[in-house]
């Protein structure tokens, strides 16, 4: 199972005094220093923290891979097909939300989905969509053509530990599903230190995309141990 380190909140510090630091390019060269698997961004429409420039520092210099979370819109497209991540996780976006309030609603979507996805993939990029824990959002991710979904865990992470049986055994039945659909499955959005072991037992799922958890973490500790702290919960290691 990977772990791929979203460095979003390191970018919204460095936002929070318009300052040039802390870096979240540095922050992705630490991450992978310890034991990331991958590095996550989220470039938003209003660029709020990860910017364009970001990306593209990102992308060459991290030695692991590179996942892109953006909105379909044709403005991201354009930096996507220039930076060429390896992985891109279509995400929805709202106007001032705090964080990715839910998973695309591909039930809307339209044949224009689809050819934005058909593009991408013409660059050589994987490409998967974040979505909510439903069956009827696996199959329309698996007919428009992604490689994989993220399963939105954020419902989960909000229950209590006594209360997230049910929650498991829905998401368990959503990665069995879109593996036999042919997608990968990946899980994130509120996972933390405490939350991601009860998760661990779903063998559909290969990869974590956890940010928040393991920046506040690195408060304390430092990027390095609070990744090698994560990697290890994932790899079973005490």
């Amino acid at each position: 199972m990977e772990l791929s380190v979203n460095v979003d909140h390191i970018a919204t510090l460095r936002e929070a005094r318009k300052e040039s630091f802390p870096d979240p390019v540095h922050g992705a060269i630490e991450a992978e220093l310890g034991g990331a698997d991958g590095i996550t961004v989220h470039l938003r429409g209003d660029q709020r923290h990860i910017k364009p420039r970001d990306v593209e520092l990102i992308a060459q210099i991290i030695q692991t891979e590179l996942t892109l979370e953006m909105a379909a819109t044709q403005e991201m497209a354009a930096i996507a097909s220039k930076v060429k991540p390896a992985c891109i996780t279509l995400v929805s976006e709202s106007p001032g939300e705090i964080t990715t309030q839910g998973g695309m609603n591909l039930l809307k979507s339209t044949d224009d989905f689809q050819q934005f996805i058909t593009s991408l993939k013409t660059h050589g990029i994987r490409i998967g969509i974040f979505i909510d824990p439903d069956l009827e959002q696996v199959k329309r991710a698996a007919r428009f053509g992604a490689h994989y979904v993220e399963i939105n865990t954020n419902e989960y992470s909000l229950l209590h530990r006594s209360n997230i049986k049910d929650e498991i055994l829905k998401i368990a039945r959503i990665a069995k599903t879109a593996k036999q659909e042919g997608l990968g499955v990946h899980a994130g959005h509120g996972l933390n230190y405490h939350n991601i072991d009860a998760l661990l037992s779903i063998p559909e799922i290969t990869g974590y995309s956890i940010g928040f958890a393991i920046v506040a973490r690195a408060v304390f500790v430092g990027l390095q141990q609070a990744t090698h702290e994560m990697k290890s919960i994932i790899k079973g290691v005490k």
